[in-house]
């Protein structure tokens, strides 16, 4: 990766002054949210958004493109560039709108907020695959949750010697279970591949407004947005989403064990100081993707249970299936736990 680059207020100050009319007497602050631009907001109204290296210019202009292809299908507002070019010498800016609202670290989805997330979810998968990779969006194998429940093991087993984690509760994640929940066949859609809660706008009634920074997308595996929603509001509410947006049993639980064992990997690499990672925050995911579920069984997922969940039975909207009785207190990974 090429050397970043570091603009100080009084390039943006210039840039700015550039851009707008009134951009002398714009209230120019930084924002602390995210680390891989340099984001300012600008006044009441405007974000500046300033890649740091040549990489992430090349993700920034597919960004701009991208944005007016998902726009039509989500439902849910995505930013408006009003200006974009070089803030350096081969380093891009972008100029947006800002979207009201809270970041979704901080503001609560309510449920009809959870129904705007379902409708993400469906958008995504309606976006034209073939367009987004014309556009230059990458396409990206799913990642084998064996491998991943086999490093999570090992991060378990020291987050359990520093009091973070208690390793048996990934113990409910067998290795045929792992085996199992791999990425069915199938279109690959597009995932917006990083749908934490810094990039989810959030009103003050819980209504998910906008979705933030497209720099990361891909054509993949549906179950990274679950489990990023997973990391972002909590596991209920995740596979609750994505049930309404039509995804089955399968698909929600790889995207919860995605997110489960992430939270894992990530939250032992920051306390061997190997991230930089907030450290709250990762605490925060952690305990929001381990929150207990009610879904079948792994072991009871039927074989003919496509992707989508078209021929799926129990999720989490639907708990009146008799494989989903099962005691809400209990997770211990024994029979009839939750998830």
């Amino acid at each position: 990766m090429t050397q970043a680059a570091t603009p100080t207020a009084d390039t943006v100050r210039r840039l700015v002054r550039s851009l707008l009319p009134d951009g002398g007497g714009s209230e120019i602050r930084p924002v602390a949210e995210g680390d891989e631009h340099s984001t300012w907001f600008v006044g009441p109204r405007h974000v500046l958004r300033l890649a740091p290296d040549r990489e992430a210019s090349v993700r920034q202009r597919r960004e701009l493109r991208l944005r007016d292809l998902v726009r039509p299908h989500i439902g849910v507002a995505v930013p408006v560039s009003i200006a974009h070019g070089e803030w350096a010498s081969g380093l891009t800016y972008t100029l947006d709108t800002l979207i009201p609202g809270a970041s979704g670290d901080r503001q609560d989805i309510s449920a009809v907020g959870e129904a705007d997330l379902a409708g993400l979810l469906t958008g995504l998968r309606e976006v034209p695959a073939r367009q987004a990779e014309a556009l230059g969006v990458p396409r990206v194998a799913p990642r084998s949750l064996e491998r991943l429940r086999a490093t999570a093991a090992r991060a378990a087993e020291r987050l359990a010697a520093a009091d973070e984690f208690d390793p048996a509760r990934l113990h409910q994640l067998t290795g045929p279970a792992a085996v199992q929940l791999a990425a069915q066949s199938g279109a690959p859609v597009l995932v917006h591949h990083d749908l934490r809660g810094e990039h989810l706008v959030v009103s003050a009634d819980g209504r998910v407004r906008g979705v933030l920074d497209w720099t990361d997308a891909v054509v993949g595996d549906p179950a990274e947005d679950i489990a990023g929603l997973a990391l972002a509001v909590g596991a209920p509410a995740a596979v609750r989403a994505a049930t309404l947006a039509g995804y089955g049993a399968r698909p929600c639980l790889r995207g919860l064990w995605l997110a489960r064992c992430d939270t894992l990997t990530r939250l032992a690499a920051r306390l061997r100081k190997h991230d930089n990672s907030s450290l709250p925050l990762l605490r925060s995911q952690l305990l929001r993707s381990w929150e207990a579920i009610l879904l079948e069984r792994v072991t009871e997922l039927r074989d003919g249970m496509d992707e989508t969940g078209a021929s799926g039975r129990t999720s989490e909207a639907d708990k009146t299936d008799e494989t989903s009785e099962v005691d809400e207190t209990d997770e211990t990974g024994e029979t009839g736990e939750p998830f």
